[in-house]
């Protein structure tokens, strides 16, 4: 299933996924937008959401933007 979320990274006090009124995803992490590190947690936010492995997510589209789009494998 792939999913569009919006990233904010640098968060100050707080790591979470939150859902949005119209089925969005925006994930906020305290990883810094620098070298991949705030894709890397939001694949880890991701698969603790969804309940599933971090090998199971993979980002799609959006490696330089916050607007971003990743695919979960939620097939056993």
């Amino acid at each position: 299933m792939k999913i569009s979320i919006l990233l904010k990274p640098n968060s100050r006090h707080r790591e979470e996924v939150v859902a949005g009124d119209n089925g969005s995803l925006t994930i906020y992490t305290k990883a810094p937008a620098i070298e991949g590190r705030a894709n890397l947690a939001a694949v880890k936010l991701l698969a603790k959401h969804f309940g599933v492995s971090s090998s199971k997510v993979k980002l799609l589209r959006g490696a330089t933007s916050k607007y971003k789009v990743f695919e979960v494998d939620k097939s056993e």
